[in-house]
């Protein structure tokens, strides 16, 4: 039985109609988190929403609805619990890899499993990766598990987020490929003093503003993947050459993929650069 089965007899065909059934659910068999959207006209009805997804999905313990918009340095949201338990930490699954998290905390997109997978099977055996963002480190730890990378920084800035990487890489045994750094990138590239055959930008939001960084972290042929939300315009692009421009790097775009949806006419891009 579907929420929206289960929901017929306790919420009207109004209201039915109204309800967004799409949901991330964080976490594993044993125990997961439900994250869900709720219209403002079904605010009065949000507890028995939440109530009907902890009896529709066994695995959820706790219900989440979203108060906000990402914000912040950190791009957490704010949430309301509308049922089930307050801890909201769970181990989630995805690639053969574990991840401890606490949605509430860090950063953390469910939707960016398969990008994940997508992104460890273009590295090479021997690649040394900076991943800027790396928030529970998810990109690092999948690609060292698939990929014989030499070396992966992972740097973020939420030391919460920070903690929970340490102890994602000491789970997932790959202490001797993944370095977890806290700090901004700004300041911690500086102090690196490496070139990377891969950078990773995954901070859709405002990635662009950091390829000063990138550039200045990259030689002949590195490969930087930069997130970016965009819409029928074609304004990262012109974002990547006013920043090449100011940087003095010569680069060539490789693609551009359409990662997921963002809002009505708006997706999550990926832009592959290559400096040249």
């Amino acid at each position: 039985m579907n929420l929206k089965e289960f929901l017929s007899g306790k919420l009207t065909k109004e209201e039915l109609k109204k309800l967004n059934t799409s949901f991330d659910i964080v976490g594993s068999r044993e125990k997961a988190v439900a994250i869900i959207e709720i219209p403002e006209e079904l605010k009065r009805k949000e507890k028995i929403i939440g109530k009907a997804l902890l009896t529709v999905h066994r695995n959820v313990k706790s219900v989440l609805k979203k108060s906000s918009e990402r914000k912040g340095i950190f791009r957490l949201r704010d949430y309301k619990l509308i049922a089930g338990s307050r801890n909201t930490e769970v181990m989630h699954r995805e690639s053969g890899c574990t991840f401890r998290l606490d949605p509430r905390k860090n950063y953390f997109s469910v939707r960016e499993g398969m990008e994940r997978e997508r992104i460890a099977r273009e590295v090479e055996e021997g690649e040394r990766i900076l991943v800027m963002f790396g928030g529970v480190a998810p990109f690092p730890i999948v690609i060292a598990k698939k990929k014989p990378a030499k070396k992966i920084y992972s740097v973020e800035i939420n030391p919460k987020a920070h903690n929970y990487a340490v102890e994602n890489v000491l789970l997932n045994k790959v202490g001797n490929r993944v370095v977890p750094i806290l700090g901004d990138v700004r300041e911690v590239c500086k102090t690196l003093g490496e070139e990377f055959n891969r950078i990773l930008m995954p901070l859709p939001e405002n990635a662009y503003e950091f390829l000063d960084v990138a550039f200045s972290c990259s030689h002949h042929g590195t490969i930087i993947h930069l997130y970016g939300i965009e819409g029928p315009e074609d304004g990262l692009n012109k974002k990547v050459k006013e920043m090449a421009r100011k940087s003095g790097v010569k680069y060539r775009i490789l693609s551009k993929r359409k990662v997921l949806p963002y809002s009505p006419r708006t997706f999550k891009v990926c832009l592959e650069i290559k400096v040249i």
